[in-house]
């Protein structure tokens, strides 16, 4: 895990390394400064004449006060520097994994992304890459300036009295057993925690996606109580590990109030029986600052530890999105070149979980020519949307094969297949930016002439161009400044842009009325006409002049064949049909 994480340093390992060395300067000049101070106390303020009164020594004083000065400017120096580094190398290795998770998730085909769920994607890229660089910066500053003081001070320590110097050997073990019974506890806590920082990601978003169902059927209070009710757990468990950690701090001070007064009263003993020969005044005042140095680095230490505890589980979730490899690669020597708009389907069986027992799809099998139009018709729950989305690879076929152009879609190169399939989903995606720069999702290179034809293709150009800017005009984030029919307009426009082998509008004229749905098609007729259109639709209207129709029943083709062939041969069709020609009557 540790050496994955660390790939996303990178251009930050400078930066990682000046930051300890900085550390270890800081450091040095810490531990020599209460020695110099103690000199400083003995030779200068207590300076005895051979008389034995004491006179002060100013030379001294002016002396080793401006040594004290110059170590303390260069202690300074190192921890602006060392903060600085680490400042840069934490921020840096955040950004960094955001970058590689961003682009793995890029990469992820349907499958990989619906077994993350997108709530739980979101929180490993925000919260979970928080901790982990929280964790990073303590690591390489604070993890590395409390060891070496501790070892330093505990050094200093005894070379200026070994007897006070065991004092502190055995209070440390007492520390780590603590902190090493908190951590054991804490962990699962965590771990747990994250998973419902998921559930609540995931109301949220589902809330303010669906703010406006929510508004139309009242049901703010419902919505209030879901949040209240995991928010609610959010607490108790953060609590709970809280309180876990907290422990950590009275053991501490216990520790480091026990070790004073050890020190206190061992070494005023010790500078009272032997007159200062074993242990002069100064010295036991250093003493004092060795014994907060090595007894707070430990706690500081054990603040590292903690923080570790926190963001290992959030580590571990991050590993996870970046080992993920996506179940839809590239061949070794893929085709780049795609003949035709010719689709085939040979004994295709399809399943989400990869289950042959749990089948979506069963025993397909479809010819479809280059150019022609193809409707598919068939209940909800019918598969109608899964049989497409094996064309463009969004999902790959279990067993059987997906030809297009005559070769099977496993050897052509994923970016070259789907820039020869356009999709218009059933649930449109407008992204937030210019009309004009959502229809170049289409083609980047697009003239306004280009733009413009397909507007009117689509039936959107009319109120395109009565908005305030034109195609220029800002559509905000999901589209919620214009309705579901002009969405879906503008999403089959940037279709329309792509000039596709394949074309596949999936229900994506349910928001306008006939007479529009019947104008797009026949402008797609002649935008297209080389291009193979399949059209997914609840109206039969909108399939009823196609060349061919498919008629998809519980995962399988139920019949194939045109208009007047499935008014004869296929129940489900002709059902379908006279109950909407009876509700046109009506």
């Amino acid at each position: 895990m540790i050496k994955k994480l660390a790939k996303s340093v990178r251009e930050f390992k400078l930066a990682s390394i000046l930051c300890p060395l900085f550390i270890a300067g800081e450091v040095t000049m810490e531990v020599i400064i209460p020695m110099v101070m103690a000199k400083l106390l003995d030779e200068g303020i207590n300076y005895k004449n051979a008389a034995g009164e004491v006179v002060g020594n100013a030379q001294s004083l002016w002396q080793i006060g401006l040594f004290l000065v110059f170590l303390v400017l260069i202690s300074i120096t190192c921890g602006i520097l060392a903060g600085d580094f680490a400042a840069k190398a934490s921020t840096g290795f955040a950004r960094n994994l955001r970058h590689d998770m961003y682009y793995r998730i890029q990469n992820f085909s349907f499958a990989n992304i619906d077994k993350f769920s997108t709530s739980s994607l979101v929180t490993r890229l925000t919260t979970d890459v928080t901790n982990v660089q929280n964790s990073y910066q303590m690591i390489i500053r604070i993890a590395i300036r409390s060891p070496l003081m501790m070892i330093f001070s505990l050094v200093m320590a005894f070379i200026i009295s070994p007897k006070l110097g065991f004092i502190f050997i055995a209070v440390l073990p007492i520390l780590a057993i603590g902190l090493l019974l908190i951590m054991k506890f804490a962990h699962p806590i965590f771990s747990f925690m994250l998973k419902t920082y998921d559930k609540l990601n995931r109301v949220v978003q589902e809330n303010l996606r669906g703010i406006r169902v929510v508004k139309s059927f009242v049901r703010e209070d419902k919505e209030r109580e879901k949040f209240g009710e995991v928010s609610d757990a959010t607490y108790k468990l953060a609590t709970k590990a809280e309180r876990i950690i907290a422990f950590n701090m009275p053991l501490m001070q216990v520790c480091i109030y026990g070790v004073m007064l050890l020190v206190a009263w061992f070494g005023a003993n010790i500078v009272v029986g032997t007159g200062e020969t074993e242990l002069t005044t100064g010295e036991l005042t250093s003493m004092f600052t060795y014994s907060m140095q090595i007894l707070m680095n430990f706690m500081m230490l054990s603040m590292v530890f903690m923080m570790i505890v926190m963001s290992r589980a959030s580590a571990g979730r991050i590993v996870e999105v970046l080992d993920e490899e996506s179940d839809i690669t590239d061949p070794e020597y893929p085709e780049n070149t795609i003949a035709d708009g010719s689709i085939t389907f040979k004994d295709v069986n399809f399943s989400y979980s990869k289950d042959i027992n749990k089948l979506c799809l069963t025993d397909v099998d479809i010819e479809i020519k280059s150019g022609e139009t193809v409707g598919i018709i068939g209940g909800t729950g019918s598969s109608k949307s899964t049989l497409v989305q094996l064309i463009p690879r969004l999902y790959d076929a279990t067993t059987g094969e997906v030809m297009v152009g005559g070769k099977n879609v496993k050897d052509y190169s994923v970016k070259s297949l789907r820039d020869a399939v356009a999709m218009v989903l059933q649930k449109n995606v407008l992204f937030s930016g210019t009309v004009r720069e959502n229809l170049k999702w289409g083609n980047e290179n697009a003239t306004d002439e280009e733009i413009e034809l397909a507007l009117k293709s689509s039936c959107a150009y009319d109120f395109v161009m009565k908005m305030p800017q034109g195609i220029d005009t800002y559509i905000e984030q999901g589209g919620t400044n214009v309705s579901g029919g002009q969405k879906q307009r503008l999403c089959i426009a940037r279709a329309l842009l792509k000039n596709p082998k394949i074309l596949i509008l999936d229900d994506s004229t349910s928001a306008v009325d006939t007479q529009t749905d019947a104008y797009i098609r026949n402008a797609m007729k002649e935008f297209l006409p080389e291009t193979t259109k399949i059209i997914i639709a609840q109206r039969i209207s909108s399939v009823e002049h196609a060349d061919k129709i498919i008629v998809m029943d519980n995962g399988r083709v139920s019949a194939v064949g045109n208009h007047a062939e499935l008014l004869i041969k296929s129940e489900i069709y002709k059902e379908v049909y006279y109950s909407q020609a009876k509700g046109v009557e009506q």
